[in-house]
């Protein structure tokens, strides 16, 4: 008799088939989950990243290509980068450990570096974590190259990659994220750093979940190692970043997160996003699923060309940024915005509806102003142009007496 069918092999038979029976699942990395976090509203990606559905090419099945991503240039000066950095046993990089973030214990000469390879991902995390629990034990520098960890993540599990995970001889876990942009005179681009903390924040959160399973647990660092080239050589040099609002933030964020079996159980029978459908298929498919459209998606979603397009001829106003759209209230389309403005609607008490009836006000007032300049000016046989080319007592008899 077959074993009966579980909950999760159920979530994992339906996501299969939301991705395409032939379509191998894509990996949902760190810096997708930061992002996810980032804009947890969105059941799109949600279910897209949940269900391993590659964005990049859905977006070209789409007919909207996406811009996003990193260069392959980039990619490869990235691992040559990480290559030097872990050289000789990964010596620099314990140093590095050991002089920014805990140089009161003893200096690295000798690391651990076990073998975590495995077959599959959650072969490779329990093996990662087995080597974690060693390392803690044993009481001495463990450098982790590449381990695998996993993150529940709306009730499915994320398995991630972080560069490398220290031990140090205490038992506490540091996390250490190798970038390519370089430090000049010991700082750098404040908007990648930022984009660094919340990818390891991911990675914090992944230890935490790991080190609850043991008995004591360990300490994990929230304080992490970022590792990049030092002004414009080739030679590392690292900073410690404390990741701790990050971590919350996100932490709070997925929890927010709608389980994906729950955004799956909505979907209309026979949804499938594989890119061979075909293209009103797959649109249909794709618009079943509600989104939350920003300005912000544009550096962090490969969908956010289609998403955009359907946004503006939907008149959202989250087009425009989510502080405008806070600032609106119940006010979500363009169209009720400006009925609200021109007293067609609205309940007059709202202090949005008040606004923005104010500034149409306004409005009204400096386009009055500007026409009775324009006039003024036809009246002297001038060239209709700036105020500043007028004579005071033209602006003064423009604007009723007075200059404003």
């Amino acid at each position: 008799m077959p074993p009966p069918r579980t909950r999760g092999t159920a979530l994992r038979q339906r996501l299969a088939e939301l991705r395409g029976p032939d379509v191998p699942a894509k990996a949902l990395d760190a810096r997708a989950l930061a992002a996810l976090a980032a804009n947890p509203g969105c059941k799109r990606r949600a279910i897209l990243d949940g269900a391993g559905v590659n964005k990049a090419v859905l977006a070209d099945a789409l007919g909207s290509p996406s811009a996003f991503g990193q260069s392959q240039f980039a990619f490869m000066r990235g691992n040559a980068f990480e290559a030097r950095v872990k050289a000789d046993g990964g010596a620099e990089l314990l140093r590095l450990v050991h002089e920014k973030l805990d140089p009161g214990a003893e200096p690295p000469t000798r690391a651990r570096v076990p073998e975590l390879a495995a077959i599959g991902p959650e072969g490779r995390a329990a093996r990662t974590a087995l080597a974690l629990r060693e390392a803690s034990e044993a009481a001495a520098w463990t450098l982790l190259d590449h381990p695998m960890l996993a993150l529940d993540v709306a009730g499915s599990p994320a398995f991630l990659e972080p560069d490398a995970v220290v031990v140090h001889p205490d038992g506490s876990w540091t996390v250490v994220e190798i970038k390519s942009f370089p430090m000049l005179d010991g700082s750098a681009d404040p908007a990648k750093v930022g984009a660094a903390a919340r990818q390891s924040a991911v990675y914090v959160l992944a230890l935490e979940e790991v080190a609850a399973k043991l008995d004591p647990a360990p300490r994990v660092r929230h304080r992490i190692l970022l590792v990049c080239p030092k002004d414009f050589s080739n030679l590392p040099t690292a900073s410690a970043v404390d990741v701790r609002k990050q971590r919350a933030v996100t932490g709070r964020q997925l929890a927010r997160l709608t389980r994906i079996e729950d955004i799956a159980d909505t979907l209309p029978e026979g949804t499938c996003f594989a890119p061979d459908r075909p293209a009103a298929e797959l649109t249909a498919a794709v618009e079943s699923v509600p989104a939350a459209y920003a300005p912000e998606c544009l550096a962090a979603c490969e969908l956010a060309f289609h998403c955009r397009d359907h946004s503006r001829a939907s008149g959202a106003v989250t087009t425009l940024g989510r502080s405008l759209r806070a600032d609106l209230g119940d006010l979500t389309t363009v169209d009720e915005v400006l009925s609200a403005a021109h007293g067609e609607s609205g309940d007059p008490d709202d202090p949005a509806v008040a606004a923005l009836r104010r500034a149409a006000e306004l409005r009204a007032e400096a386009l009055e102003n500007a026409a009775a300049l324009r006039d003024a000016a036809a009246l002297r046989g001038q060239t209709p142009g700036s105020a500043a080319e007028l004579p005071m007592e033209a602006l003064g008899s423009a604007t009723g007496g007075g200059v404003r």
